[in-house]
């Protein structure tokens, strides 16, 4: 369970805004898990480091966060916001970079 301040600090950090870009890979990704019948919510939208899906799969729930592969690995870090939260979360985030690893991720593959 999170503690209070951490679960306080999160939900500060949960605000929505618009026009968040995404990935060039993320439409992709998103398509090819709801291919294999995973329910997905796309909440890149939300920002300040918060996971860019949120996918079900198989009675799991999974948090994915969207990196490009095609760009150099130190182009597909974490930003600050990103580090900020996934550390705050006492839960798992998922970092993928392909379809290929977004199914291995959910255990499609």
């Amino acid at each position: 369970m999170l503690a209070s301040g951490a679960c306080a600090s999160i939900a500060r950090g949960i605000k929505m805004r618009r026009a968040a870009r995404t990935d060039a890979n993320h439409a992709e990704i998103r398509d090819a898990l709801r291919g294999v019948g995973a329910s997905v919510f796309d909440t890149h939208f939300v920002g300040r480091g918060f996971p860019d899906i949120v996918v079900g799969f198989r009675g799991g729930n999974y948090l994915l966060e969207i990196k490009d592969g095609n760009k150099p690995p130190s182009r597909q870090k974490l930003t600050p916001d990103e580090r900020e939260w996934h550390s705050l979360w006492n839960g798992s985030v998922i970092v993928v970079n392909s379809v290929d690893a977004a199914l291995a991720a959910i255990g499609a593959i």
